[in-house]
This record gives C-alpha cells, structure tokens and sequence, in this order.
C-alpha cells in the first residue's frame, strides 16, 4: 500500500467516489485498483478566496512501485502493528489509581496482556458525573470528589475531546482505532484535527470500561487513593477511602494517573519523600467570541459551507516583556464551563458537543508561568502558586463559583461592547483580572491580543468576553521517574500522564499510560530495562 498525500480538492468533492477519483487522477483502472481510503484529511482556509480539503489517500494496487515512481508525494504505508505480551497468572494485580485518559488505556493494556487490574477512581461513573457537573452548573453545589476534574474518563470527559498532538508515538492510530471501537466517530482515524465531543465521549468510555472488565479487570469507583505502605524502598501495598472506610491492596506495581488537580496526591507523596520537582505551567482567561464570527473570520464567504464544521485556530505571539500569549485548548462552537475541584476555589475550561453548534466558540489564552515566577525552591510551590490565583478568582466573582468577566473593550480600555453572552454557569460578574491575575499576566493578555487581532482580524473586538480564570492546562509538579517508568524514589510506583507531568491531552496521556502498562508487563515477565 502506497500513501498519496497533498492531494487538493474542493469542498463539494465526493468522498464516496475515491475509487472513481484515483481512475480519474491518478490512471488507476478496473482491477489494478485494489482498495483505497482516505488517511488525512484537512482544511486549507489560508487564502479566503480558495478555501478547499486538503487529502491523503491510502492506495493498494496491482505493481504499487511503478505506481509510486509515477506520482509525487507517494510513499509506501508500513503499517504499525501494536503487540501486547500476555502475562503470567498473578498473585498480586496491577493498581492503576485514576481513570482518565492515561489510566484508562493503561487498564485497557493490561487488562489485554492477562493481568487483570484493579482501578481506583475517587470519582463516580460517567453517568453519576452528569449528573453531579449538571448539579454544579446549575445550583452553585460542588461536589469536590466528583465534578469536572474528578470522575470516569478524567478532565476531558468534559472538554472538546480534541485528539490533535504534538507527539510523534506509534501508539496513536492503535489508540484512535480502540477509540472508534468503542464508539467514536470514524473520522477521527484521518481528520487532521480529530475531536470527539463530551456527548460522545461519554459513551466511549462506558464502552472501554466495560471491555477491561470484561477481560477481567476491576474498576472501583468512588474510591479515594489515601497511602500506601513499602518495604525495602518498594511499594508493597495501597490503600484507599470508599463511603467512609478504609481498603487496602496488596500491590507491587502501581500506575498513577491522578490527574493534575489531585493536588492531595501531591501532597501526600511530598510527605512521604517521593521525589517531586516544579514544572512550568501556564495561567490566563478563557476569551469567548460568537462562532458565526469565528467562521466567517477564519473561511470568509465559506463560512456556512455544509462541508465545513465550525471554524477553529491556533495563535501565538512573543510580546516585548519576554513573556508568550497562546491560545490553547479552543472549543468552536462550545461553552466555557465551571471547572472547580476544591472548596473556595474557582477554575474554568472549554467544553463543546460533537456538533459543535452552540452560539459561542472559546478559546484559553494562557500565559506562560516560569519556576521563577513561584517565589519558592519548594517542590510543590506551582501548585500553591495556582491555589492562591483560584481563591482569588472565586472571592472577585462573588465567592459562590461565579466567573469574574469582562469585556475585550473595557479590558484594553476602549469602548465597552456587549455583543458576547457570556456561556458559563452559575453565574458572573463584571469584574477587572487584575483583581485575580499576577501583574504580568494582565500586562501580556494586554500586549498580545492586539497583535492576535492583527492575525485574525476582530479577534480583539470590543464585545469579546474574557472569562476567569483558567488555570489548569497543566500540571505545576512533576513526579520524577526514570527510563523505567517508575519513581526515581519508589520502585513499584509507575507516575503516568498529565498530573505526573509527562502528558499535555487526552491522546499523549493514553499514550503516556500505554508505556507504563508495557513496563508493567515486561517487569513481570522479567525483562531488563
């Protein structure tokens, strides 16, 4: 099979023809065509006037070298085919210690390899967490075991469910494939920028979950990891919290993947002297726009197209106080959503549907926050740093999880525009960032959204709102682990995704707790590293 990439075609192009197609283009007739698919598939919008796809093509054919000798951008498919080693029967199961992302294909790995896991997630199921989000959004009652952060299916559950990452992994069409499986929608396997959307995210990891208990795994919900025990420098056993009583399981290879809101896990392991370290982070607003406005700006007299979904993009700039603005995590067609995890605390993010259709899309706009800026050599110190940025956003917008909002023309000082109705639930309240944000923060969103208007034109617009305060893009605290996958202080401990510091989304976390599970099974089957 033979990769044909760079290919243009318009918008109303037939994408169920594409044998047609390659006889047309390509000279490919009758039986020499075997099979083709599509393999990528993007928007080109750079130049208004000509908005049109962008497409790779997966060809098998009869004499494929000639084949690719003859057409430009061809190159043969070596396609990756992931092996899971079975495992031994055990004595002693695997504990994961979370079910997002990372622990949810770190589950899944193991549950293939024979090994049968056991996961600990302090939240409840999918279901139970609507319910619980839904609660939150309307009353102002946060439920801090339970909520956007904590739950079946992690953080992203609720968000955009965006696959797009920066990694280069062989492990990702396998985890797009498992995906598919179990219920997302098949493009994900070639869109360039590939989401799920909560709604259907929702099912999908029902589904997963089923499978690993299926093959045997466990998955306990509403279960606190509150210690465990070791002996000789390894970690011997687990224990955690479930309806006020105290469980303990014998363990000898435990995969955490908390979070990076589980600040108590923090806590706990800097108590018990496992090694930590500070990682830079980033901190800002969430800024809304009206999508019809976003598409018309980013496809010009496209927008509205029926082929083209709700317009996205991706901005950065390098401002003259040193500093970076960027946009991150952008929800075409979503809401800003109320994020928070602790008591007195207040946290937002961006959460959109698989349509895409709601009348806002937002965006984070961060700003990036440098070990420097903790004023403390202390391990945990950026957490610290965003506990006290939180309390400050939730005192400014009322103390009841009310947003702090404001407008992009009274931010900038201009005219006060009232275009933009601000989506987050509960509630806001007109309040100025800097009454929340660090100094410099406010100075950078100030310095860099103009320049950002100057690269999509009305981006800075006056009715735009700036909605606070979006602080958990990532994690401020690494868990220190070596080529092994395990703690550098804690043989046994396998510190995995976001909340460990070595993921940034829902697909480099998967990833992420693929590798982990991998060095669980080669550790038990006795492979040296």
């Amino acid at each position: 099979m033979i990769r044909v990439g760079n290919i243009k075609v318009p918008l109303d192009f037939d994408f169920n023809d594409l044998e047609g197609f390659c006889s047309r283009k390509f000279g490919i007739y009758g039986n020499n065509l075997i099979k083709v698919r599509l393999a990528k598939k993007s928007v080109d919008a750079r130049k208004k006037s000509d908005v049109h796809f962008i497409i790779s093509l997966d060809i098998e054919a009869r004499d494929e070298k000639r084949l690719q000798r003859s057409l430009k951008n061809a190159v043969p498919v070596n396609e990756f085919r992931y092996k899971i080693n079975n495992v031994p029967p055990l004595s002693t199961r695997p504990v994961i210690v979370g079910f997002g992302p990372a622990g949810m294909f770190a589950a899944l790995v193991l549950a293939m390899a024979g090994a049968r896991p056991v996961v600990l997630e302090r939240g409840a199921d999918v279901d139970s967490r609507v319910k619980a989000v839904e609660e939150f959004r309307t009353t102002g009652r946060l439920d801090t075991e339970c909520n956007i952060q904590f739950g079946e299916g992690g953080a992203g559950t609720f968000s955009d469910g965006k696959l797009t990452t920066g990694i280069k992994d062989k492990r990702i069409g396998w985890i797009m494939k498992r995906l598919v499986e179990f219920g997302a929608p098949d493009e994900i396997v070639y869109l360039a920028k590939p989401h799920i959307g909560t709604d259907k995210l929702r099912d999908v990891v029902k589904n997963l979950r089923e499978r690993v208990i299926s093959l045997g795994g466990e998955v306990i919900f509403g279960a606190k990891f509150c210690g465990y025990k070791a002996e000789n420098g390894c970690i011997s056993s687990v224990s955690y919290e479930k309806e006020g009583r105290l469980n303990t399981i014998e363990a000898t290879d435990v995969i955490l993947a908390a979070g990076h809101s589980a600040r108590d896990v923090f806590e706990l392991l800097y108590h018990e002297n496992v090694s930590l370290s500070q990682k830079n982070f980033a901190v800002g607003v969430r800024i809304e726009h009206k999508r019809e406005f976003i598409d018309k700006a980013m496809y010009g007299d496209f927008a509205g197209h029926p082929a083209l979904k709700a317009a996205d993009y991706k901005l950065a700039v390098h401002l003259p106080n040193g500093r970076a603005l960027y946009t991150f995590c952008m929800c075409p067609g979503g809401e800003v959503v109320a994020a928070s995890s602790e008591k007195n605390r207040l946290a937002v993010n961006g959460m959109s549907c698989f349509a895409r259709n709601a009348e806002n899309s937002n965006s984070a706009l961060l700003v990036n926050v440098d070990t420097s800026d903790y004023g403390s050599e202390h391990p945990l110190a950026g957490m610290h740093f965003q506990r006290e940025l939180e309390e400050k956003a939730f005192i400014a917008g009322g103390s009841d999880y009310s947003a702090p909002v404001i407008t992009v023309g009274e931010f900038l000082g201009n005219t006060a525009g009232e275009d933009v109705v601000p989506s987050y639930r509960p509630g806001v309240k007109k309040v100025h960032p800097s009454e929340y944000l660090p100094d410099f923060v406010c100075e950078s969103l100030k310095l860099g959204i103009p320049e950002m208007g100057r690269k999509i034109k009305g981006f800075d617009s006056s009715g735009a709102v700036l909605t606070g305060i979006e602080s958990r893009s990532s994690s401020p605290v690494r868990i220190n682990r070596g080529e092994d996958m395990q703690s550098i202080s804690l043989k046994g401990l396998y510190p995995c995704g976001e909340g460990a510091g070595y993921a940034g989304g829902i697909v480099s976390a998967a990833a992420d707790g693929m590798k982990c599970a991998e060095a669980v099974i080669d550790r038990i089957n006795g492979k040296m590293f």
